[in-house]
């Protein structure tokens, strides 16, 4: 019951008129504990007896004896003229938090986590992970400026209007029937994936995926073939599992699979971005997609194939993706609408092999709490509508012309200072610093200059030959990637 007093709202008096304590006594206890939590503040003015009593529908001699017990206790003081206030006495009575053992040290004592827990988080890569703020040369975002946010709000609004039923429930565990089938179409005429719509789990967006697989096919230590660099997010969902990560190089033909052979040639899971890699942007070729899978095969190894990006090919015909080669069975695809369509979704999903699919039936029916049903509707109308498909079309040929306008900014003013690398595929690409400038160094005041890029160092759980830049070109317009080179130039010119 929300009361008004002085202007202020007082919260949390409950009156239960069906129960054996007294009124007076649960108005006294009600207004105790409000002011012993802190949910009343000192100095708060209280309301006027005649005016709370009116409010709460009680006698006046009610809330005046009240009031009368808590000044007694000297945790409200009455002022002739002026009103009744909270004491000041209580921000002295108030419990405090517990010191640490050692007085001097103004830090809380750290609470205790499991054992998994503080080796993953000593292992875990950076807190600030996640890009926020569009521009130049931001990775991970797509081109919010040329979303079809029309589309979007008329889908949004015809299914609000339909019925309560259909987006207001928890909705089906797996996933909404009318995504899994959207998707699996999708993938069958897109992607060259053969698959059925049961195979299909929806969950909240690609790490989700990867966290919920290790959890699945993983024991404490088990060793997992990770590219190196590597996708930041897949690597720490698969340290929170307790995974051993084997650092396994990568080339401009994707994982080499001769080292990771060389490195731990039994493993039990392999992490790979094939069509685009992460975040070297590598295209995976056929020859070693092909002996991944016969290495798996022999390792009695899975495989997590993660096409975060793989819709956005502007380059030669593409490739394959890696699922729809695999005649083992061992590939697990992971797919998101962070890239395609917006990251706000925190939409996913996961085709797994038949051989997998009975047991994430029943680990995603008994505790993954899913994606709310209006979400998924709108994503299964937008593709069935035809709007996704015509939307990726539309960005290809824009990420096309950015990624143009990055190589040839590049070529006109970083010569010499940054060799930023063609890419064919993709929202990011990288470039290549000369030894004498530090990645770190130039991170660091390009950001001081509003230019956001990212160490390769950063991707990295091992020692590797590279140095240089990650660079987005995915969510920054043409004005904004020349802006972003001619601030990045005098930067890197200095620095070398």
């Amino acid at each position: 019951m929300v009361k008004r007093a002085g202007g202020a709202l007082l919260l949390g008096i409950q009156m239960d008129r069906t129960s054996s304590v007294p009124i007076g006594t649960q108005l006294y206890t009600s207004l105790r504990e409000l002011m012993l939590s802190g949910a009343i503040a000192t100095g708060f003015r209280l309301p006027a007896t005649r005016t709370l009593a009116k409010q709460l529908s009680v006698s006046r001699t009610t809330v005046v004896d009240a009031f009368e017990r808590l000044i007694a206790e000297g945790l409200i003081i009455s002022r002739v003229g002026s009103g009744t206030f909270v004491s000041d006495v209580l921000d002295a009575e108030r419990p405090r938090p517990a010191l640490p053992s050692d007085q001097n040290d103004a830090r809380l004592a750290k609470p205790k986590l499991s054992l998994a827990m503080n080796h993953a988080i000593s292992k875990f890569s950076s807190r600030s992970r996640l890009p926020y703020q569009s521009g130049a040369f931001v990775t991970a975002l797509p081109a919010y400026d040329v979303f079809p946010m029309a589309q979007w709000s008329r889908i949004a609004a015809g299914l609000w209007r339909g019925a309560r039923a259909d987006v207001l429930g928890y909705g089906e565990p797996f996933g909404l029937s009318r995504l899994r089938e959207a998707i699996a179409a999708h993938l069958r005429g897109n992607r060259g994936i053969s698959c059925e719509a049961g195979q299909i789990f929806i969950v909240g967006g690609a790490q989700q995926a990867f966290y919920l697989i290790g959890s699945a096919l993983l024991d404490q230590g088990d060793r997992v073939w990770f590219e190196n660099p590597g996708a930041i997010g897949a690597r720490n969902s698969l340290i929170a599992c307790g995974a051993n990560l084997v650092p396994v190089p990568v080339d401009r033909d994707g994982l080499i699979v001769d080292e990771g052979e060389r490195l731990s040639p039994s493993f039990r899971l392999a992490f790979v971005t094939p069509s685009h890699q992460q975040p070297l942007s590598h295209i995976m070729s056929l020859e070693r997609r092909f002996a991944l899978l016969r290495t798996a095969q022999r390792a009695e190894a899975w495989i997590i194939e993660d096409d975060y990006d793989g819709e956005f090919f502007f380059g030669r015909q593409p490739i394959p993706t890696l699922k729809s080669i695999d005649q083992t069975g061992l590939v697990i695809y992971v797919g998101t609408f962070s890239k395609s369509l917006f990251p706000a979704l925190r939409l996913g999903f996961m085709l797994v092999p038949p051989a997998l699919v009975e047991a994430f039936e029943q680990i995603t029916a008994s505790f993954v709490q899913g994606v709310p049903t209006s979400i998924q509707a709108i994503v299964a109308e937008f593709i069935q509508g035809g709007h996704f498909a015509t939307h990726i079309r539309r960005m290809r040929g824009i990420y096309a012309e950015r990624h143009a306008t990055l190589i040839e900014q590049s070529r006109k003013h970083l010569g010499g200072l940054l060799d930023v690398m063609p890419t064919e595929s993709g929202l990011h690409t990288i470039g290549l610093l000369p030894p004498k400038i530090s990645e770190r160094s130039a991170t660091r005041n390009a950001s001081d200059q509003g230019v956001i890029v990212s160490p390769i160092e950063r991707f990295s759980i091992a020692p590797t030959p590279f140095n240089g830049l990650v660079l987005g070109f995915g969510t920054a317009n043409s004005r904004e990637i020349h802006e972003g080179v001619a601030k990045l130039a005098p930067i890197l010119e200095a620095l070398a």
